[in-house]
C-alpha cells in the first residue's frame, strides 16, 4: 500500500480550480478505499505561503473540524516527533517510507481518511 499523491499546483491553476481539483480527489480517493492522500500545493514563490496552500489547508481544516477526516498533517510537521504523524504511522506503517518523512516540506499536506 502506498500514499496516493495529487499535485494541485500542476498547470498553475487559480485557487478556485485547485480547490475543485482537491474536492474531486478527496471524493475519488475515499470511494476507492484510499487511507492516506498527499496533496502537493506548493508554498508560494515568496516562501511565506501561497494562496493555494492557504486555501487548501483552510478547507481541509474545516473538513477535519466537521469530522470528515481522521487527520490533516502539514508537511512541515510530518516527522517522527509529531503526535498526529505518530498516530498515522501506528495505523499505516507504509507512511514511514514516504520520501517526505522528516523533510519539513512546506509545500505538501497529508490527509488521513477515517
Amino acid at each position: 500500500m502506498a500514499v496516493d499523491t495529487v499535485n494541485l499546483e500542476e498547470g498553475r491553476p487559480f485557487v478556485k480550480e485547485a480547490l475543485e481539483h482537491m474536492e474531486r480527489a478527496l471524493e475519488r480517493s475515499k470511494k476507492s478505499g484510499c487511507k492516506v492522500l498527499k496533496f502537493i500545493h506548493g508554498y508560494g514563490s515568496s516562501g511565506k505561503g501561497g494562496k493555494i496552500k492557504k486555501a487548501v489547508r483552510q478547507r481541509l481544516g474545516e473538513k477535519l473540524a466537521d469530522g470528515e477526516l481522521q487527520a490533516v498533517i502539514y508537511g512541515e510537521n510530518f516527522t517522527l516527533f509529531d503526535a498526529d504523524t505518530q498516530r498515522a504511522l501506528a495505523k499505516y506503517y507504509f507512511l514511514a517510507g514516504d520520501s517526505d518523512m522528516g523533510r519539513m516540506n512546506l509545500g505538501i499536506t497529508f490527509v488521513v481518511f477515517k
